[in-house]
């Protein structure tokens, strides 16, 4: 398929699924609830204040984490880096479970500290790792993945650790929240998250060329003029302050980093202009269709839609553990 061909194929599924997504449910969507934006009826008011807004940050939490997963498989040329295995998504729920622990409202004076406190979990969880790597001095993406995956599971005991000194509703808020899931967020959620995603996805898409030398190998990208050490930093801030608003809006979600990048690359191939659009629309179809069927597959419950991506992610980490080189990216 050309790459052309299949970004027009993205846009129209994107449009068909943002279109047709808050219609889902239990039960049918009156007319007069399409025709009444402002909501007047409780049924008007869950379409466009619960479902719409719903709807559109799961697409773009989607774009963000599949934008981010294929820019760490091009940086660490290596199929598993995403910013879930390298520890990104643990730091900034470490951040935001903290404030939850100590009882910090996740917004104050307008300000949404949620955001605040997942980016700066998150640039502790990068910072840590490439101090680590950089101890040694024969430096490797896969050592820096190993050491990404060490610091996931640090995280993971802090924040139990958190959640076990916690009040029984603070412990419960952060379990709830730690599954992934976005029941709470509305069109105030979506707005604090918004500038996050797209400042990150366009700074990402703005070195589609040095993404695509950096694959081929750091000396290789040098000897073409590419900054390796300040490209790293600009590409590992950006996906940090995405990351970070996405954590704090809807709580870790795994695995769509890893498969959107991997499925695209088989319709449009590994030349990141066309990748990291192709890869956005897809992460965005694949979590906002996700999270609608975790919206009604246990109806009148809700499935965390955290739940689901890991319930297709797992057998799709372990096909690429799987195959051959599937660890190194050799």
């Amino acid at each position: 398929m050309r790459p052309a061909t299949g970004l027009l194929a993205l846009v129209g599924l994107a449009a068909l699924v943002l279109c047709a997504a808050p219609l889902v449910g239990i039960e049918p969507v009156p007319l007069a609830a399409l025709l009444d934006p402002r909501g007047s009826s409780p049924e008007a008011v869950i379409l466009w204040q619960i479902r719409v807004p719903r709807v559109i940050a799961a697409f773009f939490a989607g774009a963000g984490l599949a934008v981010g997963g294929a820019t760490f498989q091009a940086v660490f040329r290596n199929p598993l880096a995403t910013p879930f295995t390298l520890g990104l998504s643990s730091g900034a729920a470490f951040g935001v479970a903290l404030v939850t622990r100590l009882g910090v409202p996740l917004a104050l004076a307008g300000i949404p500290l949620g955001p605040v406190a997942a980016f700066v979990g998150a640039m502790l969880a990068v910072a840590t790792v490439w101090t680590i790597t950089h101890l040694r001095p024969q430096f490797s993406s896969s050592a820096l993945l190993l050491a990404g995956v060490a610091m996931s599971f640090v995280f993971s005991s802090l924040i139990l650790f958190l959640q076990y000194t916690a009040s029984l509703g603070h412990s419960y808020r952060i379990v709830r929240w730690l599954m992934g899931g976005l029941a709470p967020v509305d069109i105030e959620a979506l707005l604090h998250m918004l500038p996050f995603v797209l400042v990150g996805i366009v700074a990402l898409g703005w070195h589609a060329r040095e993404l695509d030398l950096l694959a081929t190998g750091a000396d290789l990208a040098a000897s073409r003029g590419v900054d390796v050490v300040r490209t790293r930093r600009v590409l590992f801030l950006a996906t940090s302050v995405m990351v970070g608003g996405i954590v704090a809006a809807c709580g870790p979600i795994g695995f769509v980093g890893m498969m959107a990048p991997h499925i695209c690359r088989l319709f449009v191939g590994a030349e990141h202009r066309w990748l990291l659009p192709c890869s956005c629309l897809f992460g965005g179809v694949f979590l906002a269709a996700s999270d609608t069927l975790a919206r009604i597959v246990i109806a009148p419950a809700e499935l965390p839609v955290g739940v689901l991506t890991a319930f297709f992610g797992g057998p799709f980490f372990l096909w690429l553990l799987l195959r051959r080189g599937g660890l190194t990216g050799e």
